[in-house]
């Protein structure tokens, strides 16, 4: 089985080097290609008609001067070229949480969206600040990744993929939660203003809104969290409403 590793915190995070340990216990073909910054909130967002600059970082092992998203396409219509694709696409371990309107804004989500799109079966893992890690977490976690492979027929569904919240301890039981809400960027602070020129900065952070069953509730309690997300933005309109227009 051939996997790519990727993230939005940068090649050199701890939590795309435990990802990566991971996923060698499962395969000796793994690859990483992720991003020589970290970027936040970057979603699926792409780079084009730009220079990307690749450079290789070890064997298997690749920075990008692009976006998360660039990542996957540069490892896909580059690296991999005529060569076969990966089986699976992993992303993360975000430092942080990815719940509610992070679904949209996350880099490591974009990574797993964009895998989707070259037919790419892909699971976007975070994990909350400041974990206990123990040596047991990199086992249970390719445990955990293998037994998500082995049911992929359940969840991998054209356009599909996972997002997988882990809690401060591992290992933890597993469940499904409602999608929250707990916005981000709902404040700006003014940090320079000179007549008809203000400068702002929007903060990192949000209000930790939680309700009973949403993701924040479960992660908060020690579980680990799936969401099967899809990029289908679209949902059908009562045919009698679109002949009404």
């Amino acid at each position: 089985m051939r996997i790519l590793v990727s993230n939005d915190d940068g090649i050199d995070a701890p939590g795309i080097a435990r990802l990566a340990e991971a996923a060698r216990r499962l395969s000796d073909d793994v690859w990483v290609v992720a991003p020589e910054k970290k970027h936040t909130a970057a979603g699926p967002s792409l780079t084009i008609a730009q220079p990307i600059t690749m450079e290789k970082r070890g064997d298997r092992r690749f920075s990008c001067s692009g976006r998360p998203a660039d990542c996957v396409v540069a490892a896909m219509a580059w690296l991999f070229g005529n060569d076969r694709k990966p089986d699976l696409v992993v992303s993360g371990i975000n430092d942080g949480r990815n719940v509610a309107e992070d679904l949209a804004y996350s880099g490591t989500l974009g990574i797993a969206r964009e895998a989707t799109f070259w037919g790419v079966p892909s699971i976007g893992f975070s994990r909350v600040k400041n974990p206990e890690i123990t040596d047991a977490d990199e086992v249970w976690l390719s445990g955990f990744i293998g037994r998500l492979w082995e049911k992929r027929a359940e969840w991998a569904a054209q356009g599909h993929w996972l997002s997988v919240n882990l809690p401060t301890r591992l290992p933890a039981e597993v469940r499904q939660p409602v999608i929250g809400r707990d916005k981000i960027a709902s404040k700006a602070e003014v940090v320079e203003s000179d007549g008809d020129r203000t400068v702002i900065i929007v903060p990192r952070g949000r209000p930790h809104t939680s309700i009973q069953g949403d993701e924040n509730s479960m992660i908060d309690a020690g579980f680990v969290t799936v969401n099967r997300l899809n990029w289908f933005g679209g949902s059908r309109l009562d045919d009698g409403f679109v002949a009404g227009l």
